[in-house]
């Protein structure tokens, strides 16, 4: 199965002098399915911490949806599981939709150094790519 990227695998990829860059980018060149929730805090990060134009911006999405093997929507399904997932496992909503958007792709792990590595949602494992190179 593929594994699903959250946000921060993008945005260290984009990072060139962040020591988690190099895992970053082997790990989006592999590819993985992402949302269009991931998109979207990608596209807030680069415009207003990174202050990238958007042009840079739409390069970069379209290189990860390129690369990506499924882009994920966002449906009310999704919405209402992830209010369950927040509510039942304790975890922040947006947390929670990128695990609910995850189940529902059909992944069997979410790429994330958001969530407790190892921490497993029914057959779900939250993994951290960049335990070793954390700063």
């Amino acid at each position: 199965m593929t594994p699903f990227l959250d946000t921060n695998v993008l945005v260290y990829a984009a990072l060139s002098d962040d020591p988690r860059c190099p895992i970053a980018e082997r790990v989006l060149t592999a590819g993985g399915t992402i949302s269009v929730q991931v998109l979207n805090e990608f596209a807030n990060v680069a415009r207003t911490k990174l202050k990238w134009p958007w042009s840079d911006i739409e390069a970069m999405l379209a290189l990860v949806r390129g690369r990506s093997s499924r882009v994920q929507q966002i449906a009310v399904s999704t919405h209402e599981s992830a209010l369950e997932l927040a509510r039942d496992h304790g975890v922040g909503f947006y947390d929670a939709l990128i695990v609910a958007a995850a189940l529902e792709a059909g992944c069997d792990t979410v790429l994330t150094e958001d969530m407790q590595h190892g921490r497993k949602f029914g057959a779900l494992t939250i993994v951290n790519p960049f335990i070793e190179s954390a700063p």
